[in-house]
């Protein structure tokens, strides 16, 4: 490893550590998202009443007592309650959590949906309040379906829930149905209150993936701070398409078919002294009262996994709720990793091979920018006579050493910069793996040798302690890629040309701050980093089979016959005349003193 290919490794390492801890995941600009904080309130934790979520007695009506009915297909079961013709649970028929529990998205104490409008002469009527009938039927698709209806006043208000087979999504009706003379002309306002779950195996990142995400009608995304431990709220500055809780995996989302929400409010909270719930989240959105008494008050919710593929289908830019980096990061997983991937798991069950053999397909591909790499190692390989003669003839004089090394290098034609160059070309493949792993739902529950989750650390030992930034657990993948790593930086600096001192040290010191810094990281992801490293291993034997040093000394020898007289231009030049500079102001100093 030459001190070009350390500097590169130096700011992949720098600008890896700046994005893990700083920039992943990203807080939304929201006033570049069409959106403004909401007031004051923005500060404080979500006003919710300690009763919301307390079940209470039934309303005795004409309709009688309140009870629970269900729409199942063969992905949900939905419990709809009679009391407020409202959702009050979704199970999730083909997942468990991690701990093996039904996947309940969420029930009636840890949820409540609820619509409110204002009467003309002031009043509010919750839809809690009201107790409506059920009647089942069918839909020309072969669906099922719950309209419920309560009467009020003259009129009534008529709720039509529709569940099509082998789908995720819940067709949703709201009709005002002879009320022009009873509902103010105000919006009705429904809210959603979910005190999310544990429901992976990791805590911490189970509650970091928790958020709110929506889509306006003007076409902006946004979302709430998903790694925040403060309360965030954010009101939307325009009508909203589609708002979503998303459960690390899983989402839980209501989208407008027609016209779309007047406004919405969202926000989050969390306790971290409540072991029960890992996040609280509320959502509120505005429905245009004409639109529901002209019968165009036509939604969707949807209750389903996290999964890119699905979620492009449901509604605009829906596909968001699954994060994959931001900017060319994202574009890298979306059209790329998650294509190959997807390819592969139609042949192979094994995820752990899957991830292998998209290792090696990168690594076949980004193959060029490698032997690159490993040519401009030889050249300076080759060079190491002449640069120890320098060392020699200088000492101490570091900047007269650099000086007369890039005029050395500038001789013999070569860059500098050749070393990093195909090394940083494949940043945006490094950091969009950071995203794809921790976030793929398809690694969910995916077993590997002694991984039990693909998508959340493995855990080889349990450990009787926490230690701090590391963990209470020893993450074997994590082990092997940091012994695989040193293993790689000990081979390279071998045969290292110009790395000495300090950066030689530097060289073994990340791999052990990424031990520490990826122990608690998806099991995929070190597997992946892993089997990276063994194939480098096998790509550097035979990419030395077809470097051979005698020809490159001979084509050094021609560069420096050809170069004799040239001076350094470019980038080799600003650097020379630039040390030449330094070595002027401290050699005018040293006669000053």
């Amino acid at each position: 490893m030459d001190r070009n290919s350390a500097t590169g490794l130096f700011l992949i390492s720098a600008l890896l550590l700046v994005y893990l801890f700083f920039f992943s995941p990203k807080k939304t600009d929201e006033k570049a998202a069409g959106k403004e904080p909401a007031p004051t309130a923005a500060a404080k934790a979500p006003a919710a009443p300690s009763t919301a979520l307390t079940p209470e007695a039934a309303l005795d009506t004409t309709a009688g007592p309140a009870q629970d009915l269900h729409l199942t297909n063969a992905n949900l079961d939905v419990t709809l309650s009679t009391r407020g013709g409202r959702i009050s649970a979704v199970r999730l028929l083909k997942y468990k959590t991690f701990f093996g529990k039904p996947m309940d998205l969420f029930d009636a104490k840890s949820a409540r949906m609820d619509t409110k409008f204002r009467t003309i002469d002031g009043k509010t009527v919750r839809f809690s309040d009201l107790n409506f009938q059920a009647v089942p039927s069918q839909s020309t698709d072969g669906g099922s379906v719950l309209t419920f209806t309560a009467p009020v006043g003259a009129g009534s208000i008529v709720q039509t829930y529709t569940l099509p087979a082998n789908s995720f999504e819940l067709k949703y009706d709201l009709r005002l149905n002879g009320l022009d003379r009873t509902v103010a002309q105000e919006p009705l306002t429904f809210s959603f209150i979910d005190e999310v779950r544990q429901t992976e195996q990791d805590l911490k990142q189970n509650r970091n993936h928790t958020t709110i995400n929506h889509y306006l009608a003007a076409g902006d995304q946004g979302a709430l701070a998903e790694a925040s431990e403060k309360p965030e709220e954010y009101k939307a500055a325009g009508p909203v398409k589609w708002a979503a809780h998303k459960h690390d995996f899983f989402v839980a989302g209501i989208i407008a078919d027609q016209q779309p929400f007047a406004g919405g409010a969202f926000n989050s909270n969390v306790d971290l002294a409540d072991s029960a719930t890992i996040k609280t989240l509320s959502s509120t959105l505005t429905i245009p009262v004409a639109e529901v008494e002209q019968g165009r008050g036509q939604y969707r919710f949807y209750f389903g996994p996290n999964a890119f593929n699905t979620l492009k289908a449901v509604a605009p830019e829906f596909d968001r709720n699954v994060y994959l980096g931001w900017g060319l990061f994202r574009w890298v997983n979306r059209f790329v990793v998650l294509p190959v991937f997807h390819f592969l798991e139609q042949y192979i069950s094994s995820y752990g091979v899957i991830i292998l053999l998209l290792v090696v397909l990168i690594k076949l591909v980004t193959w060029p920018l490698t032997y690159k790499t490993y040519e401009s190692q030889a050249r300076m390989k080759v060079l190491k006579p002449e640069i120890d003669e320098l060392k020699a003839k200088y000492g101490d004089d570091q900047t007269k050493v650099q000086q007369e090394t890039m005029k050395l290098y500038s001789t013999f034609g070569v860059s500098p910069l050749s070393g990093c160059v195909p090394t940083l070309l494949t940043l945006p493949i490094l950091f969009a793996m950071f995203q794809f792993f921790p976030n793929a739902i398809e690694l969910r529950q995916q077993t590997f040798l002694w991984a039990k989750d693909l998508s959340s650390y493995d855990v080889f030992v349990k450990l009787p302690f926490y230690v701090k930034w590391y963990g209470d657990h020893v993450s074997m993948f994590t082990l092997l890629m940091t012994a695989s790593t040193l293993l790689m930086t000990w081979q390279s600096n071998q045969t290292n040309t110009a790395m000495q001192g300090p950066m030689k040290t530097y060289s073994y010191l990340m791999p052990i701050i990424f031990l520490f810094v990826l122990n608690s990281f998806a099991a995929g992801l070190t597997w992946y980093y892993f089997v990276s490293n063994v194939i480098t291993f096998a790509q550097q034997a035979i990419t030395k089979a077809f470097v051979d040093d005698t020809k490159i000394r001979a084509q050094l020898d021609a560069n420096k016959i050809k170069n004799k007289d040239k001076k350094p231009g470019g980038l080799q030049g600003r650097i020379a005349e630039a040390m030449k500079a330094a070595q002027e102001r401290e050699a005018q100093a040293k006669r000053k003193s």
